[in-house]
């Protein structure tokens, strides 16, 4: 995957297979939720299905790192600028300290704070936000859930797609762009087909784990970069830099 430089990080909360649910509109006793690529579903005791437009108005009690949290489901709509697939967005509430309810997701590019359940491959699923880049690389058709034996690398090109949203040459979860900056982005696989006229310099070139190629210097400098490579473990990009422009 190739990047011609941004995106903020996603918040995720991870989730086990089995959650409790309490919803004035949804019976009491549940006996499980799971997600369908984007979408929520409830199987009830009596064998029913519930989605996530059904889920409007009900709040998921769901166990993580020893406590409860309260996600409320808002809203549901579908994207209309989803590459690849349905993407579901969702506006997520939850409770402060102080026992209010606020937004889940920080506000992204267009300024909304939307979400959706991905799944994690395992039975379960995280929730992500569209202002992270999890969610962003999603919605521009990196689906990890859809890779399909002799198909796209589907997982690989969406880790690649999450380290260059976050500018993380180094693979190590840091996030090094700025809050913003606008990106150009194309594969070789035609997911996002490159394109001769690409409206920026290259930047870098980006593998499952991490940069496999950068232009020095990158273009999404940051207060970082007068420690960069060095500052990068193992500088595992060392060799990989490109000659000076």
């Amino acid at each position: 995957m190739l990047g011609c430089r941004a995106a903020p990080l996603a918040r995720r909360i991870g989730l086990a297979a089995a959650l409790a649910i309490a919803a004035p509109a949804v019976a009491p006793a549940q006996t499980g939720l799971t997600a369908a690529g984007t979408e929520f579903v409830l199987t009830t005791p009596a064998g029913s299905a519930l989605r996530s437009a059904d889920l409007v108005g009900a709040t998921l009690n769901i166990a993580t790192a020893g406590r409860q949290v309260e996600i409320t489901i808002r809203s549901v709509e579908e994207d209309p600028h989803a590459v690849g697939g349905r993407v579901l967005l969702h506006y997520f509430l939850v409770k402060d300290e102080t026992g209010w309810q606020v937004d889940m997701c920080e506000p992204d590019a267009e300024g909304r704070r939307l979400g959706f359940p991905v799944p994690d491959g395992h039975g379960g699923f995280e929730i992500t936000c569209t202002s992270g880049a999890v969610g962003k690389c999603i919605r521009w058709g990196y689906r990890p859930w859809e890779e399909q034996p002799g198909g796209l690398p589907l997982a690989a090109l969406h880790q690649a797609c999450v380290h260059m949203a976050r500018a993380d040459y180094g693979g190590d979860g840091r996030a090094t762009t700025r809050e913003g900056m606008m990106i150009y982005w194309c594969d070789r696989f035609g997911l996002d087909p490159c394109r001769e006229d690409a409206p920026f310099a290259f930047e870098a070139a980006w593998g499952r784990d991490t940069a496999v190629c950068v232009a020095r210097p990158p273009s999404r400098k940051t207060s970082a970069w007068s420690s960069w490579p060095s500052a990068i473990p193992g500088s595992r990009l060392t060799s990989a830099l490109a000659p000076a422009m």
